[in-house]
């Protein structure tokens, strides 16, 4: 990239347009967010078990991640305004199938095809900001789809909660299908460049790489339920006792290489690739990516260790766990909104650094302060601190990317954004849940055996091998099947208690030295001059 910036003169466009796109960004998320929310109604109404419900979760992000790469060729081919219209209308049918839907196999057919639509609607979102805006106007714009990602999160638990308790769960996707309907009339007051029909699209590079991102996601999102190492009893096979589980992952990071590596030769050979390796071309582009997927991770972490804490330990609902991430996900959406304001006075460099600062900082003073109540004050201060971190950091990788790459590979870091967060959120959820439930089981092994309230007989009695998070009562059902004396289940049960705050203390401070690591890459952010932009993509 050339240290020598243009300045950029811009013309004001209308904001109308930008009312379509946000909304999308909006109809995606509030789709995501809505899903957890819905499981207990859809266990109901279904009869089946939550794990049942959790895999429309997983396929939506699964297909997505898969297909957003292939997603961004189909836009630059067929056009990105007409692939976009197509794509919100099979949004709009996916909602209607969830609406419909008679039983379990539906809602995560319509996971599905949701998941397809968005795998075309991410990179679509990132080409058609670049059509439309530039300069000041663009970086409002791309900060604006971390805004709409926060709000649908807020949006979500607090109207699907609300619904589900009073109305149902049904409802919560009508509301998909008006945001799906309202972009759709909105899509028509957006311009393009027509489709390329010359666009090749690789269908190895795509078949690797969804293969990469399948056994990436599968392998660490059942690190838990199929073991870290040793492949447990809900392992669907193990390989000479070893877990599945890490084996994807080692195939996942196999493909991706054999992805890249290929990518490069069809590039040295004058051939299209799938995706261009150019907007990933300097250092300053990989620290964007190595920073958004950190930023990412740490976020599905600490939404995955909340709402576990407070509907599995305090035996709380949904709607409470909504109230209690209320001040972080207010406070990421006003700070995606408002950093863009920071560009004129702050190099990326400099804002990258002090946003990853805030995040360590934060989970820090968690790992301090957090009690077994997330209600306290120095808790919530310590997540709107993280929140202010983390919304600036969203916002501003993306832009990075964006404004360092040509308007006709928008589609490519579109498609690069889509697969890093979809990867990035699977990741940092299944390694929260791996690395905490790995800690608590150390911590309540070595408490019990040095507990003389607590006998032999009675650890006899219970399998330690399958320690999990378990609130107070549900533990006192379980000892209550054994021959353990009240004093002995009072005792068991502080074992409880202390063992699963230490195992969130220490995970918030692995958490929190993780994000330190993270500053490393985001010292290598372009430190051009504010208000200007790099004048050309380069090395």
């Amino acid at each position: 990239m050339t240290d020598e910036p243009v300045v950029d003169n811009e013309v004001r466009s209308s904001w109308i347009p930008m009312v379509g796109l946000f909304l999308a960004q909006m109809l995606m998320s509030f789709n995501v967010a809505a899903l957890p929310v819905s499981i207990g109604g859809m266990v109901e109404d279904f009869g089946v078990p939550p794990t049942a419900v959790s895999t429309a979760i997983v396929t939506y992000g699964l297909v997505v991640a898969a297909l957003v790469m292939v997603g961004a060729k189909i836009g630059q081919r067929v056009g990105w305004i007409v692939v976009f219209r197509v794509v919100v209308a099979a949004f709009a049918g996916s909602a209607l199938m969830m609406v419909l839907s008679p039983s379990v196999a539906w809602v995560i057919a319509a996971q599905g095809v949701a998941g397809a639509s968005a795998a075309i609607i991410v990179p679509s979102l990132v080409a058609l900001i670049a059509a439309n805006y530039s300069g000041t106007q663009q970086a409002t714009a791309v900060g604006s789809l971390g805004s709409a990602r926060a709000l649908s999160g807020v949006s979500a638990f607090l109207i699907g909660g609300t619904l589900g308790t009073f109305v149902g769960w049904r409802p919560v996707f009508v509301i998909v299908l008006v945001l799906a309907i309202a972009v759709f009339v909105f899509s028509f007051r957006l311009r393009s460049a027509p489709g390329d029909k010359s666009v090749d699209i690789d269908v190895f590079a795509a078949l690797l790489i969804g293969a990469a991102i399948v056994a990436l996601t599968l392998g660490f999102n059942n690190l838990n339920g199929w073991g870290v190492l040793q492949a447990n009893a809900d392992a669907p096979f193990d390989i000479a006792g070893l877990s599945p589980a890490p084996v994807l992952v080692v195939v996942g990071i196999v493909l991706g290489q054999a992805f890249f590596l290929w990518t490069r030769t069809r590039t040295r050979t004058g051939k299209v690739p799938l995706v261009s390796l150019s907007v990933l071309g300097s250092s300053r582009e990989r620290a964007a990516v190595y920073a958004m997927f950190i930023v990412v991770a740490l976020e599905a972490a600490l939404n995955f260790t909340v709402p576990l804490y407070i509907q599995i330990v305090q035996g709380r609902t949904p709607f409470d766990t909504s109230l209690a991430m209320l001040p972080f996900n207010l406070t990421v959406f006003i700070t995606a909104t408002l950093v863009v304001r920071f560009y004129k006075r702050f190099a990326p460099r400099v804002i990258g650094v002090f946003s990853f600062t805030l995040t360590t900082v934060a989970l820090l003073w968690l790992s301090f302060v957090v009690t077994n109540n997330w209600e306290t004050l120095p808790t919530i201060l310590g997540l709107f601190v993280f929140g202010v971190g983390q919304g600036a950091l969203v916002t501003l990788v993306f832009n990075v990317l964006v404004t360092a790459a040509p308007k006709e590979l928008a589609g490519d870091v579109g498609s690069v954004r889509g697969t890093t967060q979809n990867l990035a959120s699977a990741v940092g959820t299944a390694i929260a849940g791996a690395m905490l439930v790995g800690i608590l089981s150390l911590n309540v092994g070595q408490a019990v055996v040095n507990n003389v309230d607590i006998p032999d007989r009675l650890i006899a009695q219970v399998d330690l091998d399958q320690v999990n998070f378990v609130s107070n009562d549900q533990l006192r059902e379980v000892l209550a099947a054994t021959d353990a004396s009240e004093a002995e289940v009072e005792a068991a049960v502080q074992v409880n208690t202390d063992a699963r705050l230490r195992a969130l203390k220490l995970g918030l401070l692995i958490l929190a030295g993780v994000s330190a690591v993270a500053i490393l890459p985001a010292s290598r952010l372009p430190g051009y001059r504010p208000g200007e932009i790099p004048e050309k993509l380069g090395t």
